[in-house]
């Protein structure tokens, strides 16, 4: 999880300069192609199912209950479905304060006391992919996950009625240790370089090879004519 954050943060979401110049324009990414879902009813759906899913409800509410901000995992999230075709860049944007307000609802039914931004306690400006939030959006958010109050237009009756069936945090906490969460794909591993041969040892009566790692030797003095 923290790795795929770290990922996230390095991209933002932004395309390599001169990527499209170098992708095969016969095998596209998914991104490049038309998105699976191009409205928010439709994408909101898609995410709900997503967070409620069990492997990723349980590391979600566990993450949230530890003191990960809200906000971090609408990113991660958010652009790991849009590298997979999921939705477009705009409609990416768009989902962001939905798909809080769906893990605000899911943590304040669990009283969970959660934090929404890395900077929840400082005046300072918290950005999606390169565009600012506007902080009148983060602080009904912070209201929300406080009163308990999820605003209308988020959260559809059968979303409110599918919430009341999920785990609570105590069932959660004594789960068995879950694996790392597939929030996103896993990067594959790497084989580790074969480890450099030990030097032969030196013949009899021959001086060994000097080590690259011993320090170099004093110049040799000039023979008196």
């Amino acid at each position: 999880m923290e790795q795929e954050f770290n990922d996230v943060q390095a991209n933002m979401g932004r395309p390599i300069p001169g990527q499209s110049m170098t992708n095969d324009p016969e095998n596209p990414a998914p991104y490049e192609q038309a998105p699976m879902f191009t409205t928010v009813n439709e994408a909101s759906k898609y995410l709900w199912d997503f967070v409620t899913e069990e492997e990723h409800y349980a590391a979600i509410m566990t993450g949230l209950n530890d003191g990960e901000p809200v906000m971090n995992f609408v990113r991660v999230i958010l652009f790991n479905e849009f590298t997979k075709g999921t939705f477009n860049p705009d409609l990416m944007l768009m989902m962001a304060e939905p798909l809080a307000f769906m893990i605000i609802a899911l943590g304040e039914r669990l009283d969970i006391d959660m934090q929404i931004t890395d900077n929840d306690d400082e005046d300072e400006e918290e950005e999606m992919f390169g565009s600012k939030v506007e902080e009148d959006k983060l602080e009904q958010m912070r209201e929300a996950s406080k009163a308990g109050q999820i605003p209308q237009g988020f959260l559809t009756d059968a979303m409110e009625e599918e919430m009341r069936s999920l785990p609570n945090i105590d069932s959660l906490l004594a789960a068995e240790p879950m694996p790392e969460s597939s929030l996103a794909e896993e990067t594959p591993e790497v084989d580790e370089a074969p480890a450099a041969p030990s030097p032969a040892p030196a013949a009899e009566g021959q001086a060994p090879a000097p080590s690259l790692m011993a320090p170099p030797l004093p110049p040799e003095e000039e023979v008196q004519q």
